[in-house]
């Protein structure tokens, strides 16, 4: 009998990719262990999508709001209009169904083009600003960006509430680096763990686990046993087991540690 459950802080449960089975894919969350599930948004069609999914398991899913920077485009001010009024709005209304518990998924992309780099930084460094004006933390998305981010994050760092490095996949020192922000966690999913990763040397080397969430970034990233499949939040019970062994502690140990380190930078 399983005596501890664990949150997966990033899920994009509002994917088409779950329209068919999401009540089984709930139902095998919970089954697994998972007692909380983190939606993050990407881009204007999320802000319903997320929305509603959080609405159909309330206290269960919970909405974050955010406009992803692959998905940042030359119309991306008249986005996080949208987003912010929307914002505005369920902290006004004192909305307790979806409200916001994260500002993201945002941040800065330059793994495939630069062509909207500008558009990047300016939009990420609006997003950071919503964070200190509400007191939500950041979840943020770093690909091939990381001084340019920390570069901005530096100059609102007194004032940030806190927030994820969401998908962290680096080496020791890009660690170190985020883990200068004490306030900021990193987000470890499945690729911890791929044969081929580093990680499960570098982040006992770098990293305390007072330091780290789980997440999957399901659908994506599946995974071992799973890869090359659909990701699913209940998969995130593979990261917490590839983290005990790593951390040398017990299951049940990595579930109290990242459960009170959730609750430190989400309040939840």
């Amino acid at each position: 009998m399983m005596n501890y459950t664990f949150i997966d802080t990033h899920s994009h449960l509002d994917g088409e990719e779950f329209k068919e089975d999401l009540d089984e894919v709930i139902a095998r969350a919970k089954e697994m262990g998972v007692s909380k599930i983190f939606l993050p948004g990407v881009d204007k069609n999320s802000i319903d999508s997320v929305s509603k999914v959080c609405r159909s398991y309330p206290e269960y899913c919970l909405p974050m709001i955010g406009l992803q920077p692959e998905e940042v485009k030359a119309d991306w001010k008249e986005v996080l209009n949208v987003m912010k009024e929307r914002l505005d709005g369920s902290i006004a209304q004192g909305d307790t169904v979806t409200k916001y518990i994260a500002i993201g998924e945002c941040g800065l992309d330059f793994y495939w083009s630069r062509e909207f780099e500008k558009e990047q930084l300016q939009a990420f460094e609006e997003q950071v600003k919503w964070s200190v004006e509400t007191g939500l933390p950041l979840m943020i998305h770093c690909r091939k960006a990381q001084n340019e981010l920390l570069h901005i994050l530096k100059d609102y760092e007194n004032d940030l509430p806190g927030g994820v490095f969401h998908c962290f996949t680096g080496n020791q020192k890009e660690a170190e680096e985020y883990l200068k922000f004490d306030k900021f966690v990193l987000g470890i999913g499945g690729v911890l763990t791929f044969k081929s990763s580093h990680l499960r040397e570098d982040l006992p080397a770098a990293v305390p686990l007072s330091r780290i969430v789980l997440e999957t970034d399901s659908p994506y990233m599946a995974p071992v046993p799973y890869r090359g499949k659909r990701n699913e939040s209940g998969f995130v019970k593979e990261v917490l087991k590839q983290l005990a062994l790593c951390y040398q502690v017990s299951e049940t140990e990595v579930a109290q540690i990242t459960n009170a380190n959730v609750k430190r930078v989400f309040g939840i």
